[in-house]
């Protein structure tokens, strides 16, 4: 019979990237264009720097998922590889090995020999994969999943503080853009959390804290230079 049974754990590697990817878009595209708009920058000059920052952190967040997530997957190559020698060359070392690892995890030394055995006969470098350093198909790197997640889900979270920007544009936008960005981010943080199994109310919270940190920041900054650039 089909295992059919989906864990939360099965959508940890492209949940992830989206999560990082959205939450940077908001936050990253709305201190930019708050902190342009408070510097009172036209608004041609304001969707010019949006859609390039939008651009360049897509790229950015792809590039980076690719480049971390491709470190990990040439790690698991490389332990997959020592674990195939291994297995060709000692043989018998790695079948105690196996046996000792399910001694640990309660089972007894009888039970816990002839499982090794049983799971050695039907498939043992999948089985040291899983048991011994934990790396299976669910959970195995995935580098383009996770830079295309992280670009994508950047781009989604971006677009909306710029398009507030565009619709309200200069200082009247700024609250606008504010009051959505926070409140999408309060969303995404409540259900991220929830998909993983973590407190909603805590998820959003450290969400929300973060997002408005950085806007009030930029938007100092613009100010700053604002008053600055006027005076």
């Amino acid at each position: 019979m089909l295992h059919l049974e989906r864990h939360r754990r099965q959508q940890m590697g492209w949940l992830r990237a989206s999560v990082l990817g959205a939450n940077d878009g908001l936050i990253s595209t709305s201190g930019l264009v708050i902190g342009v708009s408070t510097a009172n920058a036209a608004s041609h000059d304001i969707l010019v720097i949006g859609l390039a920052g939008v651009v360049a952190g897509a790229l950015s967040m792809a590039a980076g998922e690719y480049v971390s997530v491709s470190t990990q997957s040439d790690a698991e190559r490389a332990e997959t590889e020592k674990e195939r020698r291994e297995l060709l060359t000692q043989p018998e070392a790695e079948l105690r090995e196996m046996a000792e690892i399910y001694k640990e995890r309660g089972l007894s030394a009888d039970i816990a020999e002839t499982v090794a055995q049983q799971l050695t006969d039907h498939d043992a470098l999948s089985a040291h994969l899983r048991d011994e350093l934990g790396i299976s198909e669910l959970v195995r790197a995935r580098p383009v999943q996770a830079a295309l997640s992280s670009a994508a889900s950047f781009c989604v979270g971006a677009t909306f503080p710029l398009v507030t920007a565009v619709l309200l544009p200069g200082q009247n936008g700024v609250w606008a853009i504010a009051g959505v960005s926070l409140l999408l981010l309060t969303v995404l943080g409540g259900s991220a959390a929830y998909m993983g199994g973590a407190p909603v109310a805590k998820g959003a919270l450290r969400v929300l804290v973060w997002g408005a940190l950085a806007m009030a920041t930029t938007a100092l900054i613009g100010e700053l230079f604002g008053l600055q650039s006027t005076g």
